[in-house]
């Protein structure tokens, strides 16, 4: 989060606006800036005290196809490969529409994020995508906090009201939707709009709800900030949206959980040239598989977890490793016999995977297990390890929407005046979410609701 950035003071919340936009996160900014730049008066309601949501964790990258950014590197993709490549991580299981739509607008969000100041100007990789198609920040930071302090320059400069620890309770409405009811330090309200943007994120933090979608994951830890309870997806529930896709809820393979807090190690590392080996030393896995396949492998390791493998020029490609070293998730070795016996690893064996791994990049095939992506030589000292396992990390289910974002009851028909974005809604991602498509939706429907509720609100 942005030190800087000072929610505005609860004295000032009104009791009407043209709409409100519920949640913080990367979807939930970007509308309420577009929404401004329209010309209407939005209002941005954050329940935890802290601004982001779960997008300030994200840590790879954004998907886009066919981009200036993608040309000026050299890189040749197409929205078509975008689309047939979500498709099949998905498992061919993705809303064709939504889908349609969020690949052929990426582009045009990665535009409007560079005009808004927030330049995504480097690109990387992430699993089963066969083109580097994630865009970051050219200093390899993180994208998510690099993302939300972005915006909230914007949501300063253009005095947008954002308020924190306002958490809504219902949404009203009668034929359509006229509003929200709210609980602050001041007691209950209600605030009047035009519209709603429901943009709260999933519910991969509670318990309840993955015990009654899916009772078989209850054991996994999770990636997700306290908040990502799913209170969006049961507010919409409530007014009669249809939900989708509730049981499909995605497990991260790489998270780093020895610690008290859990962290996610994004796929930029394995993008960058990362290898996963076991307790042995030995690799198990085409690292570079979407994170289904990825988790099924590390998961018949008899729960001893994983190492991802890297060194120095690793690193310097991947500045999110200096925050893993930083907060104590990262062993080094000056040579590989020191960094196995620091970690627990089998010297003899790593020597012998890091040689062959290294014989597979430089012939440009990895005979073993058909990585084609994210292919570098490891041979640059020190090397690195951190030992991660599975955790649950994203719900790719949530309420229905059209490509309009309009929220839809169960026979079909729009809920008038609500609208949702990111990952509060189910349907995009199918079965298995790829890696950086979560930002991409956040900026690309976050976008398109805002337009929405304009034409809806001056069509009125």
């Amino acid at each position: 989060m942005s030190q800087e950035f000072e929610p505005t003071d609860l004295s000032e919340l009104k009791d009407m606006y043209d709409v409100i936009v519920i949640g913080s996160g990367g979807a939930g900014l970007t509308s309420a800036i577009e929404a401004k730049e329209l010309g209407l008066k939005p209002v941005v309601l954050e329940k935890m005290p802290a601004v982001g949501g779960d997008t300030k964790r994200a840590s790879s990258g954004m998907n886009a196809a066919e981009t200036f950014v993608q040309t000026e590197h050299g890189v040749q993709d197409s929205v078509g490969k975008f689309y047939y490549e979500t498709l099949r991580g998905g498992h061919g299981t993705n809303d064709p529409e939504l889908l349609k739509y969020f690949t052929e607008h990426s582009s045009r969000a990665i535009e409007w994020l560079y005009k808004e100041g927030v330049q995504l100007d480097d690109l990387t990789f992430t699993g089963g995508m066969s083109v580097p198609r994630a865009h970051r920040p050219s200093s390899t930071a993180p994208v998510g906090a690099y993302l939300v302090n972005g915006l909230l320059t914007q949501i300063e400069a253009k005095q947008i009201q954002l308020f924190c620890d306002v958490k809504v309770t219902a949404i009203n409405d009668d034929e359509k939707v006229t509003g929200v009811q709210v609980q602050t330090a001041n007691g209950e309200q209600i605030i009047n709009a035009k519209a709603v943007i429901i943009a709260t994120g999933g519910f991969g933090a509670s318990k309840e709800l993955i015990a009654k979608y899916r009772p078989d994951l209850t054991k996994y830890k999770t990636t997700n900030q306290p908040g990502n309870t799913g209170d969006g997806i049961l507010l919409a529930e409530h007014i009669g949206a249809q939900l989708v896709d509730m049981n499909q809820i995605q497990v991260h393979p790489t998270v780093q959980q020895d610690t008290d807090h859990v962290y996610l190690i994004g796929e930029t590392v394995r993008g960058e040239g990362a290898i996963l080996v076991d307790q042995e030393g030995k690799r198990f896995v085409n690292e570079m598989q979407t994170r289904d396949k990825v988790t099924n492998a590390i998961n018949k390791l008899n729960g001893t977890g994983a190492y991802l493998i890297f060194d120095q020029s690793v690193r310097n490609r991947a500045k999110a490793i200096d925050f893993y070293d930083h907060v104590g998730l990262v062993k080094t070795g000056s040579d590989l016999d020191t960094l196995a016996n620091e970690a627990g690893i089998d010297p003899e064996m790593l020597n012998l995977s890091i040689k062959k791994w290294n014989q597979s990049v430089s012939d440009r095939m990895d005979i073993a297990f058909g990585r084609k992506t994210g292919m570098h030589v490891l041979d640059t000292p020190p090397y690195y390890s951190i030992h991660i396992a599975p955790a649950v990390h994203y719900t790719m289910g949530g309420v229905k929407a059209n490509d309009k974002t309009q929220v839809l009851k169960a026979d079909g028909q729009p809920i008038q005046g609500l609208y949702a974005a990111g990952e509060v809604v189910g349907g995009l991602h199918g079965s298995n979410r790829i890696g950086g498509n979560s930002i991409a939706e956040t900026v690309i429907f976050g976008l398109r609701a805002a337009q929405q509720v304009r034409d809806y609100i001056f069509g009125m």
